[in-house]
């Protein structure tokens, strides 16, 4: 039990490290231990400061500062259950690639809520062929192969967000499979008096640059279905302008610059279909290059063996 000593020294560090830095993470650390969470510290020495603790005393240090800082109200209802708060100055999305960087594989206990779905594979598994019943129970394909038992697919045992049960932790605890990973997950960033969800840090310039690009083609797409002009559509309109003018002047006598050449290559393709060369005349010519070039350095390979049967190089 910390004695009053041990919390008002807890506030008030709470307090300086909220007024010196900007910039707060706050952190799921369910099933995270202590071991982990000191090899967490470690690796974020520079970037940040981990502040573990009591959340009714964060919450206490909080509203006891808020008139001096009243921009970390909003931090107050998001101080509940397993978290942890990252102080920082730096860049949040390294911050955060760092705290989720080191994980631990944890063995499954009977009653736990899976996160994720857990798949026995297919394979030797170097069980013993007395446990067939025990994979059998658990609707497991297997045969026996060399002596050991051999699981004949893939089997998904347990399903995200189900409870595991007695005979599934039995069965990981024989082939030594340690199903759940787990790390600090961020969960809420606080940025100068505004907090905002963590998914916000997957957020990049290619997705920005996606949403945008969507919605433009939309106001363009509505633009010339209602036929009222936007700047999105101006393109467009332009082209479709240009294509009825080729039109126009393609069927009648009316010229103009941009149509004089489209004008003539309908009117006499022969002309500029004689101006490039086949496929097969280029084929023939490129074909015709590459024997020169060999019969050339086939004469020079022979002129240097001549001077050297002649003893230019050797003793007389």
């Amino acid at each position: 039990m910390p004695s009053k000593d041990d919390k008002r020294l807890f506030i008030d560090r709470v307090v300086k490290l909220a007024d010196e830095y900007p910039r707060i993470l706050i952190v799921n650390a369910n099933n995270v231990g202590s071991n982990h969470m000191h090899s967490i510290r470690r690796l974020i020495r520079g970037l940040g400061i981990l502040l573990m603790g009591k959340n009714t005393l964060i919450r206490k240090a909080i509203r006891e500062h808020l008139p001096d800082n009243p921009n970390l109200e909003p931090l107050l209802p998001h101080i509940h259950g397993n978290i942890g708060l990252v102080f920082t100055k730096g860049d949040v999305h390294l911050l955060r690639e760092k705290l989720t960087e080191i994980k631990v594989s944890v063995a499954a206990k009977p009653g736990s809520i899976s996160p994720v779905d857990i798949v026995i594979p297919k394979g030797g598994t170097g069980l013993e062929p007395n446990k067939t019943s025990f994979l059998q129970v658990l609707n497991i394909p297997s045969k026996i192969e060399k002596g050991q038992i051999d699981i004949l697919s893939d089997v998904k045992l347990v399903s995200a967000g189900s409870k595991v049960g007695a005979s599934e932790c039995a069965l990981f605890s024989l082939l030594s499979i340690r199903p759940f990973i787990y790390s600090l997950k961020v969960s809420m960033v606080y940025e100068d008096g505004n907090i905002y969800s963590s998914s916000v840090l997957d957020i990049t310039d290619d997705s920005i640059l996606g949403v945008l690009k969507n919605e433009i083609s939309n106001v363009a797409a509505i633009s010339m279905a209602t036929h009222l002009p936007t700047l999105a559509a101006f393109p467009h309109i332009l082209i479709n302008a240009y294509k009825d003018l080729l039109a126009i002047s393609i069927s009648t006598d009316y010229t103009f610059k941009e149509s004089e050449l489209i004008k003539e290559m309908i009117s006499n393709p022969e002309a500029f279909q004689s101006r490039q060369p086949s496929t097969s005349d280029a084929a023939a010519e490129k074909h015709a290059e590459k024997q020169a070039e060999e019969e050339s350095k086939k004469e020079e390979s022979e002129d240097e063996g001549g001077l050297m049967d002649f003893g230019l190089f050797g003793d007389d």
